[in-house]
């Protein structure tokens, strides 16, 4: 089989980070408000054909039991793949005792001339490995021949089925009709409506920050579908073509800490992060609001002391064009510019959050302000 050999652009790294989401998020948008015109859906048809055709996912998903033809030439290859894997140890062994037996052949001759027995010893000791040697690369020779074939097979296969698949929507439609509407009360009957904008300068303001990180979000979310398809492609490139790459674990270990970083304003405005509420849990509202103002103090030190050494570190690594130690060399500074752009998403629903606070202590009466504190809201 081929060795695919591709190494990830930088700049593909960082505009999949960007555009995906946004793609992602439209699609979900347009699931949700209009639903798909049918049981089928020609993205998802045609995505599965992109990244699990070879085992005919798209084939199973329109109902189409011809999916079974790419199973057995699937194994084939991965079969094929394995003896070859084997034979390509043997014939570094091989290579291996080729060399030793040449050098101690030297010695040999030096010592005890050219007609000695251990000198004819290691000539048929070299021989033999070569003999092994040629043996062997045959053999994958013509491993690799039958496997370039299968996998023609497969090739030409997902051509014909590209052009096939609307075909198979139409009947796969017609067969089981337009998708029903969801039955009343699992949410999916519309999308949630965003609360209306407040009056008051104090709501406007929570209301702009619970908006800002719920986008973020939401955003970031859809970075964890990334992940999948690169280390789909990671496992299919290295069992299947026998190509490990040397940047996807790398890509995903820095975009999960990206995402780390960017997510807490998120996680703060839903109050899930950690918090101990043993006692916080039996107080009444007001004294609720309270410590929450009071922890507010140390939340604040924290996230302000984070979004200035984060900007220090982002700045050094910016000044000098900050790039990976490893092979791959990605940038840095993106990475480390997370730290202050998270810190800074923090710090405003903090913000938020201590508002909220504040109007349940002082009694205003703000739409979309006190609105479920402090139930699923929070600083301390």
């Amino acid at each position: 089989m081929p060795s695919l050999g591709f190494v990830l652009p930088d700049w593909l790294y960082w505009s999949g980070l960007v555009l995906f989401p946004l793609l992602a998020l439209l699609l979900v948008r347009r699931e949700a408000r209009h639903g798909l015109p049918g049981n089928a859906s020609f993205p998802i048809a045609y995505l599965l054909w992109l990244c699990g055709g070879f085992v005919g996912l798209h084939r199973f998903y329109l109902r189409s039991w011809l999916g079974f033809v790419y199973l057995p030439l699937l194994i084939a290859i991965l079969f094929g793949n394995i003896q070859a894997s084997e034979m390509r140890v043997t014939m570094s062994a091989a290579r291996d005792d080729i060399t030793k037996a040449e050098f101690l052949l030297e010695r040999a001759i030096d010592r005890q001339g050219e007609e000695s027995a251990q000198a004819q010893q290691y000539r048929e000791q070299a021989a033999t490995a070569r003999e092994q040697l040629e043996q062997t690369a045959a053999e994958q020779q013509r491993i690799d021949s039958v496997i370039a074939a299968i996998a023609s097979v497969v090739a030409i296969l997902l051509v014909i089925d590209f052009f096939l698949i609307p075909g198979l929507i139409r009947k796969y439609r017609a067969n089981h009709g337009e998708r029903a509407p969801p039955p009343s009360g699992t949410g999916r009957e519309e999308v949630k409506p965003v609360p209306p904008r407040p009056e008051g300068l104090p709501g406007r303001i929570v209301w702009y920050i619970d908006r800002i990180s719920g986008w973020t979000g939401h955003f970031i979310a859809m970075w964890s579908v990334l992940a999948v398809f690169v280390y789909y492609y990671e496992v299919i490139a290295r069992y299947v073509f026998n190509s490990p790459t040397n940047w996807a674990h790398e890509s995903m270990f820095l975009m999960f800490g990206m995402m780390y970083l960017l997510s807490g304003a998120f996680a703060l405005r839903e109050g899930s992060h950690v918090r101990v509420d043993v006692l916080y849990q039996y107080l009444p509202l007001r004294a609720r609001a309270v410590l929450d103002i009071f922890t507010s103090i140390f939340f604040f030190i924290f996230v302000i002391a984070m979004l200035w050494t984060g900007w220090t570190f982002a700045a050094d690594s910016i000044a000098v064009w900050e790039v990976s130690f490893t092979e791959w060399a990605i940038q840095y500074w993106p990475v480390k510019l997370a730290i202050p752009v998270g810190a800074a998403l923090i710090l405003l629903q903090g913000i938020a959050e201590l508002i909220r606070s504040l109007s349940v202590l002082t009694g205003w009466d703000v739409p979309g302000v006190t609105a479920g504190y402090p139930v699923s809201h929070g600083v301390s």
